[in-house]
């Protein structure tokens, strides 16, 4: 599978598109607030998905030159609607990341977010990546960790689907935990100057707007959308499953609901 995409573990369903756009509304600046490019610079947007981080990238960087790319056509006709209504200056390319259509030293700047967590071969795709890069050019990576949090009310039951969530990617073939291993993915595959900071989401009810905008609406929902595919793998049953759920809602619920998540960006440039 080296040249592959592991199976996306969310699915395409359209509750899993809403959950993308919520995700990247609620955590817009604080995953993005210093990516910026030039006027005029050529980047690459690898993975755009459904178009969630291709606005916050037009809205920092709106005289950038922009080419978005993802393996999932269903998701380039979403990510054109979602830009612009559809009418929008960049073109969105269907590509594998592990057979791009581009010549080397191509683009001044890379970006792809939330995209190494479902590669079989992360450091490969950076490899990949790294050779349409134009010596001195920057590559950003922002991915999770989800073996990073910790919520209350905490409980067996919760742990368990938030396990499922995990198991299933990683049977799948890819790797929510890989947040950890930005810098050591980055060194091995070449990258210089590679400096990778964390960066921290806590949601209690002082906070209204993370609980609602990240606990429920990311979150849970991230987790509800794997409920099919755990029980196909027998990660889980009903019973276990309803339970669980039930308590990782918990974590939204006033006054006692509490959750906490690091997401890891890394920037890093290519050798000149």
């Amino acid at each position: 599978m080296t040249n592959a995409s592991a199976e996306y573990v969310h699915g395409y369903a359209e509750n899993e598109l809403q959950r993308l756009r919520d995700q990247s509304d609620t955590l817009g600046d604080l995953l993005h607030h210093d990516t910026c490019y030039p006027p005029g610079s050529r980047v690459l947007e690898a993975g755009c998905g459904v178009g969630a981080q291709t606005i916050n990238l037009l809205k920092n960087s709106p005289e950038a030159d922009i080419t978005s790319l993802d393996i999932s056509l269903e998701s380039i006709q979403s990510a054109r609607h979602a830009v612009s209504g559809g009418d929008s200056a960049i073109p969105f390319l269907q590509a594998n990341i592990f057979d791009l259509p581009f010549a080397p030293n191509t683009f001044d700047h890379i970006f792809i977010c939330f995209v190494l967590e479902h590669l079989p071969n992360p450091e490969e795709a950076l490899q990949r990546l790294k050779n349409i890069l134009k010596p001195g050019g920057t590559l950003t990576v922002i991915e999770g960790d989800h073996g990073s949090c910790f919520f209350s009310p905490d409980s067996e039951q919760a742990r368990h689907v938030w396990n499922c969530l995990v198991d299933a990617q990683a049977q799948l073939g890819g790797d929510s935990l890989i947040g950890r291993r930005l810098y050591p993915l980055l060194h091995h595959a070449g990258f210089q100057q590679i400096h990778v900071t964390p960066r921290f989401v806590y949601a209690d009810h002082s906070r209204p707007q993370w609980v609602e905008g990240f606990t429920i609406k990311t979150i849970c929902t991230m987790v509800e959308g794997v409920h099919q595919r755990a029980l196909e793998m027998k990660l889980t049953n009903e019973k276990r499953w309803d339970a669980g759920m039930k308590a990782l809602r918990k974590t939204a619920e006033a006054p006692d609901g509490v959750f906490n998540y690091s997401f890891f960006k890394g920037i890093a440039m290519k050798k000149v």
